[in-house]
């Protein structure tokens, strides 16, 4: 069982040094560190180092090594400016002495402004439609007995996917809504809202990449792996609610897939921008195959 508390304990990092922090690793089926986590504790690192009262309004992160599953992940944060209004945090994760991931986030103290937002698509309601781990145990021998167990858990999230069956592998366009909603009650503070929105913000949207050429995630002959993932923070919002993640891949070249992702909250007010490009190697130098069996949200890094 992988719970919501479960999550908030990895995001809850040791402090080692003044701007260094040690985070522990779960392993989602993936055979590596997942990206969303690493994001997540590094967005928690910096938010440490700012003033209260500072928000994260965007984060940008790269994906530099595959991290390991059974070594801690420590994470070093730069200051490199605090202003009157914005704070600038870099953050590098390191794992036997190397760096595995880098971040640059932004905070921003909160102010008014101008206001408007695009709409959020009109798509089923998340109560209508059945839970993706639902999908996932009802086809649980069409998955590798080494990560059953662990592919059929519960999670911290409970994700609903708009457009198709989770497993279906047929080519479709390069679109995918997915609704998702933390599994329990979250905390008050904004961080761990954000950190966890992070956390689950790198699950789906490398999927939408493949989706036209007949791929799962699973697929045999595919190397996938996130390479860069940044987010921008528009409003504030709790994932304990539902939210709409809205995703669309605009174009795949060159061996990499570039997606982008809306997140909506269930009354369709805009909270987040994302922004994905991932390794999407077919090894059998085809633009196109089939598959079977899917994990989403493989760690970050690319060989």
């Amino acid at each position: 069982m992988y719970t919501i508390e479960d999550l908030l304990q990895l995001l809850d990092l040791e402090p080692i040094e003044f701007n260094i922090y040690r985070g522990l690793n779960r392993d989602i089926g993936s055979g590596r560190v997942f990206g969303g986590q690493v994001m997540a504790q590094a967005l928690v690192a910096a938010q440490r180092t700012v003033e209260e009262g500072r928000v994260a309004h965007s984060m940008h992160g790269y994906f530099i090594l595959p991290g390991d599953l059974d070594k801690p992940i420590v994470y070093f944060v730069d200051r490199l400016r605090d202003g009157g209004s914005f704070t600038t945090r870099r953050v590098t994760g390191i794992q036997n002495g190397q760096a595995v991931f880098n971040m640059s986030a932004s905070f921003h103290k909160v102010e008014d402004g101008l206001d408007h937002q695009s709409s959020m698509p009109a798509v089923t309601p998340a109560e209508e439609l059945k839970p993706e781990i639902a999908y996932i145990r009802e086809s649980a021998h069409l998955i590798a007995e080494s990560v059953r167990d662990v592919l059929t858990q519960d999670r911290p999230f409970d994700f609903r996917v708009v457009d198709t069956d989770p497993f279906d592998d047929s080519p479709r366009p390069p679109i995918r809504r997915m609704w998702l909603r933390a599994v329990g009650e979250m905390p008050d503070d904004g961080i761990s809202h954000q950190a966890a929105l992070a956390y689950a913000s790198d699950y789906g949207i490398l999927a939408t990449t493949i989706q036209p050429h007949g791929l799962v995630i699973r697929s045999p002959e595919l190397q996938a792996a996130t390479l860069d993932h940044s987010i921008w923070f528009h409003r504030p919002f709790r994932v304990d609610d539902w939210m709409l993640y809205a995703m669309d891949s605009p174009s795949a070249a060159g061996a990499r897939g570039f997606a982008r992702g809306s997140i909506y909250t269930s009354d369709g007010v805009l909270v987040a921008s994302i922004a994905q490009e991932g390794l999407i190697r077919v090894r059998n130098g085809s633009g196109s195959g089939s598959g079977s069996g899917r994990v989403e949200g493989r760690g970050g890094g690319a060989g």
